[in-house]
């Protein structure tokens, strides 16, 4: 019987076994922890007011790094930047959706469906450069 449950449990848990979908997890989770942190840090620290230029920097910063990883893992195969990056968005924008019922202003100009199509967008353009810089390179290989 262990056993049984010991194979349900695996084959729940398959889809990790591809490293895309493992990166835009971890990604994702990044990308949510520095936002949630930048949101949390600017609504309820009085005193990080005085320097609301540089900490909103700093975060975006951090948040573009986040988001890069899936680009930079994967630049050579589009699929995969794909799969990974949207993955990504979406346990983001998830995250997103949480932090807008705790803070009522907060989805005041975005929606969490345009925070999503925003970063689908951003995913499918560097997956289709991604594209098009495989095939000049694999034609320019075979000359």
């Amino acid at each position: 019987m262990p056993g049984a449950v010991h194979s349900a449990i695996e084959h729940r848990l398959e889809f990790l076994k591809y490293a895309a979908i493992r990166v835009g997890i971890y990604a994702g989770v990044a990308l949510s922890l520095v936002f949630s942190l930048w949101v949390v840090i600017a609504n309820r620290v009085p005193m990080s007011a005085t320097f609301a230029a540089e900490r909103n920097v700093f975060a975006a910063i951090l948040l573009v790094i986040c988001a890069a990883i899936p680009v930079m893992r994967f630049l050579r195969s589009p699929g995969e930047l794909l799969l990974s990056g949207l993955v990504s968005w979406g346990i983001f924008t998830f995250s997103y959706l949480v932090l807008c019922e705790i803070f009522v202003l907060l989805g005041e100009n975005y929606s969490w469906f345009h925070v999503f199509v925003m970063g689908a967008i951003s995913y499918l353009l560097f997956s289709t450069l991604s594209w098009i810089g495989t095939i000049v390179w694999r034609v320019r290989a075979h000359h």
